[in-house]
């Protein structure tokens, strides 16, 4: 790298990190579209699902981000709620439900049963509901299907829309 092109990477750090307010954040998305509910992503789902650290023996890791569309801002404190057939049960059973609340990041993370496939494929279902949430997004049904039913992880990104 040449030495304009280091002074250059420099100041555009410090100004990034000075409106950052002195720390390194990644720049926003600007016209960050929501995310679409998906086909069959509502199938068993059961209102009120509570909020727990764990569903059954665990084994499975749900992960995501949750973010405002536009400008891509972290959603903190978001209830997401988690189902699928796995080893413990099917989507359907009360027990194969649980919900969990975005960190101040945005980021939420449960544990589950390892997902089995059911009509031929491994995949899961995770919802965003506005009735369990003050802040006025559009609901939003996800129904993610996994690469192999071995994979023992399925991320999955919500981007929410006001309602």
């Amino acid at each position: 790298m040449t030495e304009g092109q280091t002074a250059r990477r420099t100041l555009l750090t410090a100004a990034a990190m000075t409106i950052a307010g002195g720390v390194a954040a990644p720049l926003r998305a600007q016209g960050l579209a929501p995310t679409p509910t998906m086909r069959g992503g509502a199938n068993n789902y059961l209102a009120g699902a509570p909020i727990v650290q764990r569903i059954g023996g665990g084994g499975f890791w749900m992960t995501g981000t949750v973010r405002r569309a536009g400008d891509g801002a972290p959603l903190p404190r978001i209830r997401i709620q988690v189902w699928a057939h796995t080893t413990e049960g099917h989507e359907r059973d009360p027990h194969s439900h649980g919900a969990t609340l975005t960190d101040a990041n945005g980021v939420f993370r449960i544990e589950m049963p390892q997902i089995v496939p059911a009509f031929g494929q491994a995949h899961g279902h995770l919802a965003y509901d506005p009735a369990h949430d003050p802040n006025g997004f559009e609901t939003v049904f996800l129904r993610p299907v996994m690469r192999s039913a071995r994979d023992t992880s399925l991320n999955v990104d919500f981007v929410l829309r006001r309602a």
